[in-house]
């Protein structure tokens, strides 16, 4: 990119950092294509922190909130064009477009390259460029992959530190010859000489790039969430899942959880579903009452990604490779989630929600709306004003570890045994509340078919479901059917085979009314779970999988829930999953090229047994 001696002259070097002399190489001469004012090597410490929240105060990104609200947190508001992942700027630039698949964006890495060092070139003027090294994963786990990401956005330095292990332990673990996965970002902003800048600053022009061969993430024109925090869905998921694929293990976007039943016996699943369909909740859950006292204890392990693979129980081993949440906020409360309310309590940087007169935080779900907020754009806000307080997809970053219920081993770097893997989806018809696979490729056919039912007001038709594999539609970093294949290939490695679910809480009746009560009560959907992966308790054999019958379904103390009400949330109909067949030709079609055998059989066995 530049002559070495160009290079060295521009920036100094601290002699700690320069021990790794291909890090150090890389830092300089992309301080020198992006044109950096300065180099800030990030140590992740405390002062480091205030020094750096300072700042953003200062330029106008962070609101202080209320210390006795909310004790060292803060409030940023985006700009309106960058306020989630952008889908259709994400692309996979393998070196074979059909490595990236029909369902990933492709483009030639060289082309890609040569197009996104035009685009980085001075790209940083009058800005500091920040050195972050972070470990995704518990350092000592055979599983971390460290990674050092390049970005010229405090906020995105302040999140790091929260979402995962970050700063001066990480250079120490990477040594003078490790390897680290580069991560490039820039807000694609520069400032000229004397030019003001602007809170948020972001360009209109997005990309986030994957090179899984080489693995690299190059990110340019977004400053938010999976767009910037580059350790999150960049590394974590899609440059991740392609080393697992190489290396017989798997990179999940699911959450891990433990249940402890009143007998002492400990049960770790791990689920994966759809945005929107209480994935966090879910991860969070606490007992209800009548559970509590009767000694059901729950855990987490992590919210949103999990690497598995065989461990030396002859189980699946999990871990979880994040230390924070970034966590969706409208619609978390005291009552739908009272871990995560406790979690954002203190040390968290909320993202996009309004403010309250006193200085503290509110969303839509949070609780009775007050008179008078500010609302995520700035803008006064009163009940009935026609627009949203928080954005849709506003979020709170907190750490981890200030979740009451944070399981003892969720940073074990040997991970915890997993028992059974839960898929779901938000399907007002059809899937019936909870079933078990027959066996792990019936159980992987549930989770690659597995999607949520759009809206008439998304679609303009109401029933057409949007098939999300494993909710990883737009995070595998391969081919979705190559994929899939390596899901059915992990069988030949596992000794002791978790069982496979599917649920279901969003099951309608005719009326429109959710028949299953939901949230804390799903634990009782769970209790089912635990008791079939223990051998504690019999299934009914359908066509579709094993199904609870009302005797052997918990329903003491959900006061109102009826036999009746069991039976249409649990109801079976032939007609329904025959529609359901022919509406899985389209994802058939689309992967039709790679699509494992085994999957497209287990589709003609389910036909068979609908006769």
């Amino acid at each position: 990119m530049n002559d070495k001696s160009v290079v060295e002259s521009s920036y100094s070097m601290p002699l700690v950092h320069a021990a790794h002399k291909q890090l150090a190489t890389w830092v300089m001469e992309t301080a020198a294509l992006c044109n950096a004012e300065s180099i800030q090597w990030c140590d992740g410490s405390q002062d480091e922190w205030d020094q750096l929240t300072a700042k953003l105060v200062d330029s106008g990104t962070f609101l202080q909130l209320n210390p006795t609200l909310h004790p060292n947190s803060f409030l940023a508001r985006s700009n309106p064009s960058d306020t989630a992942r952008v889908e259709d700027r994400t692309f996979i630039c393998s070196l074979r477009e059909v490595d990236a698949g029909p369902t990933n964006n492709w483009q030639s890495p060289d082309l890609m390259r040569r197009k996104l060092t035009d685009k980085f070139k001075d790209c940083m003027t009058g800005r500091t460029m920040y050195v972050v090294p972070f470990c995704m994963g518990p350092l000592d786990s055979p599983l971390a992959l460290i990674g050092v990401e390049l970005t010229d956005s405090p906020y995105v330095v302040v999140n790091m530190r929260i979402m995962c292990h970050m700063g001066a332990e990480v250079l120490a673990k990477l040594g003078s010859d490790g390897d680290f996965i580069p991560c490039l970002h820039s807000v694609g902003k520069p400032l000229a000489e004397g030019e003001q800048d602007v809170p948020w600053p972001c360009n209109e022009e997005k990309y986030i790039v994957h090179f899984p061969e080489s693995r690299e993430v190059w990110s340019f024109g977004s400053g938010y969430g999976g767009n910037a925090l580059l350790g999150k869905k960049c590394v974590a998921l899609r440059i991740a899942s392609a080393i697992a694929r190489d290396a017989g293990w798997m990179a999940e976007h699911m959450l891990i959880m433990g249940l402890e039943s009143p007998d002492g016996a400990k049960t770790y699943l791990t689920a994966a579903f759809p945005s929107a369909c209480g994935k966090t909740n879910l991860a969070m859950i606490v007992p209800p009452e009548s559970y509590a006292e009767k000694g059901w204890k729950t855990t987490l392990v992590g919210d949103d990604i999990a690497w598995l693979w065989p461990g030396k129980t002859g189980k699946l081993h999990a871990i979880n490779p994040e230390t924070g949440f970034f966590g969706v906020a409208p619609g978390t409360s005291w009552h739908s989630n009272t871990a995560a309310m406790q979690a954002m309590a203190k040390n968290t940087i909320f993202t996009n929600v309004a403010l309250t007169d006193e200085g503290g935080v509110w969303w839509e779900g949070h609780s009775e709306p007050p008179a008078h907020l500010i609302d995520w754009t700035g803008l006064d806000w009163t009940p009935g004003c026609g627009r949203l307080a928080a954005h849709a997809n506003s979020r709170f970053t907190a750490p981890a570890g200030q979740c009451p219920n944070i399981d003892p081993m969720w940073q074990d770097p040997d991970g915890v045994p997993i028992d059974a893997i839960v898929f779901g989806g938000r399907r007002p018809t059809t899937m019936p509340l909870v079933f078990q696979a027959f066996d792990w490729t019936h159980g992987v056919f549930l989770g690659a078919t597995q999607g949520s039912e759009t809206t008439a007001a998304a679609t303009g038709a109401v029933g057409t479901v949007r098939r999300d594999p494993m909710a990883m539609l737009p995070f595998c970093g391969y081919n979705m059917g190559d994929y899939l294949g390596h899901w059915l290939n992990m069988r030949k490695n596992i000794q002791r085979l978790p069982r496979m679910f599917h649920v279901n809480w969003f099951r309608k009746d005719a009326n429109g009314k959710f028949l299953w009560p939901g949230f804390r009560e799903n634990l009782r959907v769970l209790e089912w779970i635990v008791k079939r992966c223990q051998g504690k308790i019999a299934g009914h054999e359908t066509p579709i999988g094993w199904t609870p019958d009302w005797k052997s379904f918990s329903t003491e103390g959900l006061d109102g829930f009826t036999k009746e009400q069991f039976d249409a949330a649990m109801l079976f109909r032939r007609e329904d999953w025959l529609a359901e067949i022919t509406n899985q030709n389209d994802f058939f079609l689309k992967l039709y090229h790679s699509m494992p055998k085994e999957l497209m059989c287990q589709r003609e066995l389910l036909m068979a047994r609908m006769a």
